[in-house]
């Protein structure tokens, strides 16, 4: 029996190593051709340096569970809002579920721009049923900020289901991913929310109790908030300011 602190849906994705089509990206990755992962947690994050890998399999995941690759939920499918029609390494895994979800998103932040351009379309479109904003906080995404948009998609859209987010601290300030924390942590309380992210902020791996899976190194394995670098950096530069930058610029060091 699942237990409320057990992932609600998605339990596993690993390489099937036949679908391999040579090694060229992204099969060169090295988290790439060792992947095996366990998913135990409601909240997963992947962190690593970039060009580990990380948005590349989150993408390949949003694909296997049913939304494009671009970004966006199962009505958005076939949209052709972004750049990518199809991430490059979907043949080659295989996700493992408790359940399927009823209900989840992809959340991409680099293409949220030509979603929002999509929703733009859809509200001219006289042929469309219904208001394309109604799921998005009910205003354009176009006329907001960049943070703004980038919430009201975040806080609106995100409900009960499985959500994958890449990313979405690239738009929100320090308060606003605070904001997204507190939205996560009620909808992990529910039992109902899983959300697997792509972060580089070391404010969102403060999520308590999740797992945090570094994608540095040869093969991807479960961290401590601690021991990430995001954490180490962020914490050493804010404590001694000084110091790094002396680092940075090349100072000479001081003997004593």
């Amino acid at each position: 029996m699942r237990s409320r602190g057990d992932a609600t849906y998605l339990v596993g994705l690993r390489l099937v190593p036949a679908a391999v089509t040579g090694d060229a990206y992204p099969f060169n990755l090295p988290a790439v051709r060792t992947l095996d992962l366990r998913f135990r947690r409601p909240v997963t994050f992947f962190v690593g340096e970039n060009g580990t890998g990380k948005s590349t399999v989150i993408e390949a995941l949003a694909e296997l569970c049913g939304y494009p690759a671009s970004g966006g939920g199962r009505n958005e499918l076939g949209s052709n809002h972004g750049p990518e029609p199809e991430a490059a390494l979907t043949t080659a895994l295989r996700p493992a579920f408790r359940k399927r979800p009823r209900d989840g998103y992809f959340f991409r932040a680099e293409f949220q721009a030509h979603f929002a351009e999509l929703l733009d379309r859809r509200k001219r479109d006289p042929g469309f049923g219904g208001d394309p904003y109604a799921r998005y906080g009910g205003n354009s995404l176009s006329v907001q900020s960049h943070g703004e948009a980038f919430l009201a998609v975040l806080q609106e859209r995100i409900g009960t289901g499985l959500y994958l987010l890449d990313e979405p601290e690239a738009a929100l300030s320090p308060q606003r991913q605070l904001v997204l924390l507190a939205h996560m942590s009620r909808l992990v309380e529910t039992g109902g929310s899983q959300f697997v992210i792509a972060t580089h902020s070391p404010i969102l791996l403060t999520f308590p109790g999740a797992e945090i899976l570094s994608f540095d190194g040869d093969s991807i394995r479960a961290v401590a908030l601690e021991d990430t670098a995001h954490f180490q950096i962020t914490k050493g530069i804010l404590s001694a300011p000084d110091r790094y930058w002396k680092h940075l610029r090349g100072d000479p060091q001081d003997d004593g």
